[in-house]
């Protein structure tokens, strides 16, 4: 259980911050940076969550947001020679069930759209555009994790959740665009006239 009583520690006044294994990073290492982009992705998610009152898609985002949190545990975790990632007591893992959810919740949301005839601009509808802004963000995570990865390992079934949660973002964007009714869609060289 986590317990936090003092926000502040000082401990990181020195530019350096703790992580779960007791070692200590610069706050601007690989693995923090994205740490800290996830911690941004989800911040957006919880933004989104507040354009969406009542809707039926905000408990599958605070899903995701309580997912991110695993997703910033695992990565502050650095792996042990010959991890194999698994999840125990004391450490906290993304286990490949975390992404088969959403590729669950793709496959179940993009029955009800119409196929892309164009790509789209990201907007529509305010709860759309928010979801919008944080796959961006997410697909930034993406490229910090793989960025961590070329120099440390880490968890594959994180690499495949943070893949699929761009993906599953996409498709919730379009359907909180009236199932992709509402999508602004890309007009190719369209103002060059």
């Amino acid at each position: 259980m986590v317990k936090l009583n003092k926000i502040y520690t000082k401990t990181g006044d020195d530019g350096t911050t703790g992580l779960v294994d007791g070692s200590r990073v610069a706050k601007h290492d690989a693995r923090m940076a994205a740490i800290g982009t996830v911690d941004e992705a989800n911040s957006l998610i919880g933004h989104a969550i507040c354009a969406m009152a009542g809707n039926e898609h905000a408990a599958a985002l605070t899903r995701i947001q309580n997912d991110l949190f695993d997703l910033g545990a695992d990565l502050a975790t650095p792996a042990e020679p010959g991890d194999e990632f698994a999840p125990s007591e004391m450490v906290l893992r993304i286990v490949p069930a975390q992404a088969e959810w959403l590729e669950g919740a793709i496959d179940a949301l993009n029955e009800t759209l119409a196929p892309l005839t164009s790509f789209i601009l990201p907007g529509g509808s305010e709860p759309a555009a928010r979801v919008h802004l944080a796959r961006a963000t997410v697909r930034r995570a993406e490229r910090d994790i793989t960025g961590l990865a070329a120099s440390a390992a880490v968890n594959p079934a994180a690499m495949a959740y943070i893949n699929r949660l761009s993906d599953y973002l996409f498709v919730l964007s379009r359907t909180l665009n009236d199932n992709g009714a509402g999508d602004v869609l890309w007009v190719p060289g369209g103002n060059r006239a």
